[in-house]
């Protein structure tokens, strides 16, 4: 007996303390419920009362209780509140509201220029999207890309692909820098947002972006963005029933999947239209093989490092995205660099160059061999001041490669 009770003793203390300590607990959360819900809750009968059916037998009520939830009207719920919280103060949501829209509404006093901004990228920025916006690693490119929105991979840059100046200061002052979000001041993006301008060819050196400019810059592709009209456009299509028999009169193979290069070429059976095809295509084939190797020999004989051409010709996918070498070259984000091998700097016709250039065009001074592989090793060093964005080429061998493709291209 007394064994027993040496166990059920201790066991009881234990249960008995939990109990009221559930007890009070359950009694603090009664009195601490807001008055505007205690008043809200309803004593209603746990079951509804119904008057009996004609000839029905009585039924039996029970004593009404407290419940828990009520069934409130939604107007009531708003006219008495939840007895939650307060209202914030119009300081409070200024501090939140902070975005910028593309008519500047937001925009706060500040302004920041080219320069400035240089100095902040690269303390701040340039781990991640390198010194001139090309990027380290696989951290976004924000700088050039200009004119590859049509290409099967197009570089989406602020200069080649973002719509509004908005977007960039925005998202820089709420999200950059990566780690220290928010940290900048109004007047430090203001001038980061300047030198990503100027990256992107859309401003000079000098330049200085304020509250006051701001909305007077457009980026190059805002014309191609627009209102998303899919639920006008699209959701009548989709939506409508879809026909699954019958649908067209006729039925015609307008081509074959292996002349859309889907098949491949290992066993398969080409069909004869797709046969005949490809021989009427080998023909030219092999007349053209001919020229080709002709003119391949006077390459050779003219002392041409042919494997050097092809080494720099595949350096030039850099620099093609802002500069064209060859038959047809023209302007872009960069000049055409036809003949650019003893060609008098900052002379391509129609090109707006910047000062730096026009001050060397004023001088004489001509792209030698050796100006442009130094220029091309450090471009911002030789040149300060260029618009250029590249950050340049630290490969010796990849220098000298890319400039005997581009003697080679301009002939």
């Amino acid at each position: 007996m007394l064994k027993f009770l040496k166990i059920f003793v201790p066991a009881g203390t234990g249960v008995a303390s939990l109990l009221a300590l559930a007890y009070v607990a359950a009694d603090q959360f009664v009195i601490d419920v807001p008055a505007p819900i205690r008043e809200m809750v309803a004593v209603q009968p746990a079951m509804a009362q119904e008057a009996p059916a004609a000839g029905a037998a009585p039924v039996a009520t029970v004593a009404p209780v407290v419940v828990a939830t009520a069934e409130l009207s939604p107007a009531a719920s708003l006219a008495g509140g939840y007895g939650l919280g307060r209202e914030a103060l119009a300081e409070e949501v200024a501090a939140w509201d902070t975005d910028i829209r593309p008519d500047g509404l937001g925009l706060p006093v500040g302004s920041g220029d080219v320069l400035t901004g240089e100095e902040l990228f690269v303390e701040k920025c340039s781990m991640c999207h390198g010194e001139f916006g090309e990027a380290v690693g696989r951290w976004p490119v924000l700088a050039g890309g200009f004119g590859t929105m049509t290409h099967k991979d197009p570089v989406k840059t602020i200069g080649s692909y973002w719509p509004y100046l908005s977007t960039v200061y925005d998202y820089v002052q709420r999200a950059m820098p990566f780690g220290q979000a928010s940290s900048l001041t109004n007047d430090e993006t203001y001038a980061i947002v300047s030198y990503l301008m100027y990256v992107n060819n859309l401003v000079d050196e000098d330049f200085v972006l304020s509250n006051e400019n701001f909305t007077e810059v457009r980026l190059e592709n805002e014309d191609n963005f627009f209102m998303d009209d899919r639920l006008e456009t699209e959701f009548p299509l989709f939506t409508q029933e879809a026909c699954m028999t019958n649908c067209k009169e006729t039925v015609e193979i307008t081509m074959h999947a292996s002349m859309l290069d889907v098949t491949p070429d290992s066993g398969v059976v080409r069909a004869a239209p797709v046969a005949e095809a490809a021989v009427e295509a080998e023909a030219p084939a092999a007349e053209e093989a001919a020229p080709a190797e002709e003119a391949a020999a006077p390459a050779e004989a003219s002392g041409v490092d042919m494997a050097l051409v092809e080494a720099g010709e595949g350096v030039f996918k850099k620099c093609r995205a802002c500069h064209q070498v060859g038959e047809g070259a023209v302007n872009r984000s960069g000049p055409q660099l036809n003949g650019v091998v003893g060609r008098t700097i900052g002379s391509a016709e129609g090109f707006r160059y910047s000062n730096v250039f026009n001050d060397a065009n004023a001088a004489g001074e001509v792209w030698t061999i050796e100006s442009l592989s130094a220029f091309l090793e450090n471009p911002k060093g030789v040149m300060a001041g260029t618009k250029m964005s590249f950050a340049g080429l630290r490969s010796a061998d990849d220098r000298t490669a890319l400039l005997a493709y581009l003697q080679h291209a301009s002939n």
